[in-house]
């Protein structure tokens, strides 16, 4: 039975890990500690959870001596806590993206060969039945040699307005929408096309949210703010019990504002994005992501050498849990047509939380499709996104760089 601590005690960090790992979980694994920056939502999550609540990082490897490290933190602190967990003998398991840039992602590559300890990034889609139905379906052949794919997603303004009034809002801290949001959808392709990234050509920018789209008079949170009886994207956390205890229960102690205008000066993300990738089989990419949807969901058509399939999702909530079944069609240059319908009610990511947590925890299960990301998956889904920034700040195509940690060695 193995030892697990974690970092972060935010929204997804606690009903992702920390309270499964203390429930359903608790007979399989030894749930030892939760450390945060923030020292109210550490308590709060341990108590809720049963376990010691840590106000250093350090103390907490040493008291608990754990076997695996869970990193759920701000994601431009990933690399810190994935290296040091390395270099204390644990292994890790890290929330995408696995970190925000190339040189970090280098340092986590580095740290991890040199360490002989493993890095797991949660990439919670390929284990969601929809997902991995297509998955299954180009692997066994069904439109031959996948030769381009065309990938549409599309945030609510409920959901997309949300990263605009967080820590995400800001490049320093999450890499844009690009790398934060959009390393899952880059895995998934990466996955479907069963080829790594060789070139990025990216186009960004801000039509909806950020300084010159607000109101005049605006203040710079939601709960003080005097035009928020007009404003569309006012939310009001003091109404949340969760985010009124977690969060502004909690922001005296390191000043994070959850509601942050999301018309403020400080937001340099884009909220509108088109990317081009080409992959080293020779197939081709084309991505757009918009975070101000009239709805939310997602459509891609995965074209190749023997048909094309479409598929797509809509949802009304960011669970991604479906109300209808899944549907994939595939068209054949023959004219003969497939329908494969897949139940996508689960709650959890279209199921893939459960199943991905049951991989982690329980292990031991066959995996033909190859589910299971390691660190090299979650450096090729964000070298994308992070590639994709500098190429919209260049005005140029850009290669992908070389982070192998062979790299430069005879």
């Amino acid at each position: 039975m193995k030892t697990y601590v974690l970092v972060g005690a935010g929204v997804r960090a606690l009903h992702m890990f920390a309270k499964p790992m203390a429930s359903e979980w608790k007979d399989a694994i030894r749930f030892r500690g939760i450390y945060d920056i923030n020292p109210v939502r550490a308590k709060l999550a341990a108590e809720e959870c049963g376990v010691p609540a840590y106000d250093d990082f350090g103390r907490m490897l040493k008291e608990t001596r754990p076997d695996v490290v869970i990193v759920a933190s701000t994601d431009a602190t990933h690399h810190e806590y994935i290296i040091k967990s390395l270099e204390a003998g644990c292994d890790v398991v890290t929330e995408k993206p696995m970190t925000i840039d190339e040189e970090k992602c280098r340092a986590i590559l580095l740290a991890e060969r040199a360490s002989g300890k493993k890095v797991t990034v949660t990439f919670n889609l390929r284990y969601a039945p929809y997902f991995a139905k297509v998955k299954e379906l180009l692997q066994n052949g069904a439109i031959g040699r996948v030769t381009h794919i065309d990938f549409e997603w599309f945030l609510d303004r409920r959901h997309g307005a949300d990263y605009f009034r967080r820590w995400h809002s800001e490049m320093k801290n999450s890499g844009g929408l690009l790398v934060h949001k959009s390393t899952h959808h880059f895995d998934i392709v990466n996955w479907w096309m069963d080829s790594r990234p060789a070139a990025v050509h990216a186009f960004g920018t801000r039509v909806k949210y950020g300084a010159g789209n607000g109101p005049a008079g605006r203040g710079a949170r939601c709960l003080d703010c005097a035009v928020k009886a007009s404003c569309e994207f006012y939310a009001d956390i003091s109404k949340d019990p969760f985010m009124a205890k977690y969060y502004l229960g909690a922001e005296h102690e390191d000043g994070y504002i959850r509601d942050r205008c999301v018309f403020d000066e400080r937001i340099d993300i884009y909220d509108t994005m088109s990317v081009n990738v080409s992959y080293r089989s020779g197939a081709l990419l084309t991505y757009s992501l918009v975070a101000y949807s009239p709805y939310e969901g997602w459509r891609a058509a995965i074209n190749g050498s023997g048909g094309r399939m479409e598929v797509a999702h809509v949802y009304g909530n960011a669970d991604m849990r479906a109300t209808e079944e899944g549907l994939i069609r595939i068209l054949r240059p023959d004219g003969t047509k497939e329908e494969v319908r897949v139940d996508s009610s689960a709650e959890g990511h279209g199921g893939g939380d459960a199943r991905l947590r049951k991989t982690l925890f329980a292990g031991g299960e066959a995996d033909p499709l190859g589910r299971q990301a390691d660190s090299m998956a979650g450096a090729m889904s964000l070298l994308i996104g992070a590639t994709a920034n500098r190429s919209i700040a260049e005005g140029r195509a850009l290669p992908i760089p070389d982070v192998s940690p062979d790299e430069g060695q005879p």
